[in-house]
């Protein structure tokens, strides 16, 4: 298998979003009449890469009175559902992960489990604020996620 094509692929949309960060980064600080990223790189173009390097090294905070697991756990089901539903996806006509007969009821019923980790993660957290924005977020997810279904005629197919 023959991965230059993958990779030139990959370096494209990697320098691609960095640019687009970028530019948003500048057009930003061009409307709010502030000065943009200028101290990382020439005229800051490597502010994003020291922003990932930032984000590798913070400190994992706990809540003190928090259920560590069900904290834990909850955004990690929330990742986990929505990469896996990109599995029932074709890439190509040569790039299928896998290939079901089933696979768009698959892809709805993998991707509705996020929610639930969002659940999980404002629960444990035993605070009624972070509880409330994960109910809210979870709700988000779910009125979208029913119109989206809607919308592509999935609805009457699954009744």
């Amino acid at each position: 298998m023959d991965v230059g094509p993958y990779f030139d692929s990959l370096l494209g949309i990697t320098i691609g979003v960095l640019v687009i960060v970028w530019l948003e980064r500048e057009i930003s600080a061009g409307i709010q009449q502030r000065i943009g990223p200028e101290y990382v790189g020439p005229l800051g173009i490597l502010q994003a890469l020291a922003d990932g390097t930032k984000l590798l090294f913070k400190e994992n905070i706990l809540p003190s009175r928090s259920n560590t697991r069900l904290f834990s756990i909850g955004p990690a089901i929330a990742v986990i559902s929505i990469l896996l539903s990109f599995s029932v996806i074709p890439f190509s006509s040569r790039l299928i992960l896998a290939d079901l007969n089933i696979g768009i009821f698959l892809w709805i019923a993998i991707s509705s489990i996020a929610p639930v980790g969002l659940l999980m993660s404002g629960y444990g957290s035993n605070n009624k604020y972070s509880f409330l924005g994960s109910l809210r977020a979870a709700t988000q997810l779910i009125s979208y996620d029913i119109d989206t279904n809607t919308e592509r005629g999935l609805g009457p197919k699954l009744l």
